[in-house]
């Protein structure tokens, strides 16, 4: 087991080392890019088994938007839906022998993280343009500028530090106990494992669900809502 302060380099294009991380990551992105194409073929109004599947997990990550944050998931079904399918997978990598979960690794979980800080200003933007974005910062009131701009970089520094501490903590268990208990001792943990890569995924997209929607909302409260002009 390595150190996720040290990343396995495998080889390097040009000056550039490629990480065991870095493999594991375009592996999976693979798998989703071609799942989806070959799942998304031939679709028809009469659901076969495999569409009426594809159409169930749709609709459970259409609920799951709705409920969580009340906004219609149509916008941002692929970017949550992707974020929570390519972190399940990279959790439950770990069962592959040989193969570490890109999200045990530092750089991984923070372009997650990165990821939805940026998503949440794209989303935002797009919800209710510049102005009404930028506005939002000054709710209730303009001394709060630096503090929102602070608490929306912490916002997803926490994501960032809770997915890598709860992945990085259960691999390091299962070592351990697969260290010095042999091999068959630790397969209870490996199924804790699965359900805790699982709840993890779960709430790393319901957090971004949540941040993105409510500065989508922010925005669009204080585009419609401007200050009056003074009368000249």
């Amino acid at each position: 087991m390595t150190s996720p302060l040290e990343s396995l380099v495998l080889f390097y294009l040009g000056p550039v080392p490629i990480t065991l991380a870095v493999v594991t990551t375009w592996g999976i992105m693979i798998i989703l890019i071609t799942g989806a194409f070959l799942l998304t073929r031939q679709l028809d109004l009469t659901a076969t088994k495999r569409q009426a599947a594809l159409e169930l997990l749709v609709d459970t990550i259409d609920n799951q938007i709705r409920e969580t944050s009340g906004a219609e998931p149509a916008p941002y079904r692929g970017f949550i839906g992707s974020l929570f399918l390519f972190i399940l997978i990279a959790n439950w990598s770990s069962l592959v022998p040989g193969i570490e979960p890109p999200t045990a690794q530092l750089e991984t979980d923070a372009a997650l993280a990165t990821l939805v800080f940026l998503s949440v200003i794209w989303f935002g933007i797009r919800g209710s343009g510049v102005r009404g974005y930028l506005r939002s910062f000054a709710a209730p009131n303009p001394v709060m500028i630096p503090l929102n701009m602070i608490e929306s970089v912490t916002r997803a520094f926490s994501m960032f530090v809770r997915l890598f501490g709860n992945v990085m903590s259960g691999v390091f268990v299962i070592g351990i106990v697969a260290s010095l208990a042999g091999l068959l001792v630790p397969i209870p943990l490996m199924a804790l494992d699965l359900l805790t890569g699982l709840v993890q995924a779960y709430i790393f997209a319901v957090l971004a669900m949540v941040f993105i929607t409510s500065a989508v909302e922010d925005g669009a409260h204080h585009s419609k809502h401007k200050p009056p002009h003074s009368p000249n």
